[in-house]
């Protein structure tokens, strides 16, 4: 890490992505699962899509939400992993100053964005269970525009002042980030100034936000499952909460390691920073790709088209064999 430490600069043009402090030996085998949750990630979520175009059935508000979740799960993988892999695998750390926070801003949007999402999706299931006969007339498809659209300005709104904040700082002492990729607090904690209003910023966005989010939804399960366990058989219980597990995983999926890795920060400060730098990208990386996965093995209209698909392939290919040895 010394020798990429600076002092002779006031602003630099470029910053330093130093990978996993520590472990640099092992980047090359580090890389294998990396590229591999993002070769999942990147066909899982573009199956999703592709299933819910092609599936007319399935042009529904729970499948619309599935598909900003598939686009935003996208976007985050995309905007973080190619850089990561060329560290890995060319040695390639430096990232221009204006790239950086270009990444950091969409980091930090879409996770917002995801975050929104998941409370759509919540409002979507507290209606259908809570309020099935009105569910078609409240979730329009003009009313589900307007929640993506809103969450997408929320997002995009919210986490503006994270690059603008940034780029005022002066970085007089270091320029490089022990991290694989730009984030809000990563490149405000090398700033050699008073970056207060940075930190409360960030944590305004972290309780104001997503713990609110977090609220909404946990508030919107309570009354989900008091309408489910007040159903009158044990059948009708198993199979509406059905409903509701492929949304409870990837929720679960999304929030923990955020809680466990906030946690972390604060009361785990003998942690080695390789463990730090993993954790974070554990949180970045693994719910996009588990989130077609769940969907696919939970939702019975995914797996069957699935299915559909994979039998008419094979069927095709083996009549195509057939003729040819005709």
């Amino acid at each position: 890490m010394s020798e990429y430490n600076t002092t002779d600069f006031t602003n630099p043009s470029t910053f330093i992505l130093l990978g996993i402090p520590g472990l640099e030996a092992a980047h090359v085998w580090i890389s294998i699962p990396f590229c591999t949750v993002y070769i999942i990630a990147i066909l899982g979520n573009f199956t999703i899509l592709f299933i819910v175009k092609m599936q007319q059935s399935l042009h529904e508000p729970m499948f619309y939400f599935l598909c900003m979740l598939a686009v935003t799960d996208l976007v985050m993988h995309t905007s973080s992993l190619p850089k990561m892999l060329s560290i890995f695998w060319f040695n390639t750390r430096e990232i221009d100053f204006s790239a950086c926070l270009t990444q950091m801003y969409f980091i930090h949007c879409f996770s917002v964005i995801e975050s929104g999402i998941f409370v759509a999706m919540a409002f979507d299931r507290y209606v259908a269970i809570c309020h099935p006969l009105r569910h078609s007339t409240i979730l329009t498809n003009s009313f589900v525009a307007k929640i993506g659209l809103a969450v997408v300005l929320r997002g995009s709104i919210v986490i503006l002042p994270f690059p603008f904040l940034a780029r005022q700082w002066p970085y007089c002492r270091t320029n490089v980030i022990p991290q694989l990729y730009c984030t809000h607090i990563a490149v405000v904690k090398i700033a050699c100034a008073d970056t207060h209003v940075s930190s409360y910023y960030g944590l305004f966005v972290l309780f104001c936000v997503m713990d609110l989010d977090a609220i909404f939804i946990a508030v919107s399960y309570i009354q989900i499952l008091r309408a489910i366990f007040s159903l009158p058989t044990r059948d009708a219980c198993l199979k509406t909460l059905g409903t509701c597990i492929s949304h409870l995983c990837v929720i679960l999926a999304f929030y923990i390691p955020g809680l466990f890795l906030s946690l972390m920060y604060r009361f785990a400060q003998n942690v080695p920073l390789h463990f730090h730098v993993l954790i974070v990208n554990v949180y970045l990386l693994l719910p996009p790709m588990l989130n077609p996965i769940i969907y696919g093995v939970r939702t019975k209209q995914i797996r069957d088209r699935l299915l559909c698909l994979f039998t008419h392939k094979g069927t095709s290919s083996f009549l195509l064999v057939l003729w040819l040895s005709d």
